[in-house]
């Protein structure tokens, strides 16, 4: 079984950084693609940043210069450090894996940004 447990978000001023954490329950390595999404109230769920097992990174156009994907195998971990956030970037971030066909999310943390 398969679990992501995201933690870090919180309220925060425009500006400020916060940095997400999503532990997975079992190795990291087994997945080929460890991703970031968020989902805003009324809008639909888009991809923040992805980073594959050979470490190609994206970034949505709207948060490229001010989030860091990262992934640390070793302590099966993905981190998502975000700087100069702007209230577009309220959302409810989700952890997101992928082996071949198969996803896995997890539950969401709240991340706030006030203007």
């Amino acid at each position: 079984q398969v679990q992501l447990v995201e933690s870090g978000g919180g309220l925060v001023q425009a500006g400020g950084s916060l940095r997400l954490s999503c532990a997975a329950s079992v190795s990291t390595t087994g997945f080929h693609v460890m991703a970031w999404y968020r989902q805003a109230p009324g809008k639909q769920r888009e991809l923040v940043a992805s980073i594959g097992s050979d470490s190609i990174i994206n970034y949505a156009d709207s948060v490229k210069g001010r989030f860091t994907i990262s992934r640390d195998n070793a302590r099966n971990t993905v981190h998502l450090q975000m700087n100069s956030l702007k209230p577009e970037d309220t959302a409810v971030y989700y952890c997101h894996a992928a082996h071949d066909y198969t996803v896995w999310w997890g539950q969401g943390t709240q991340v706030t940004v006030s203007s």
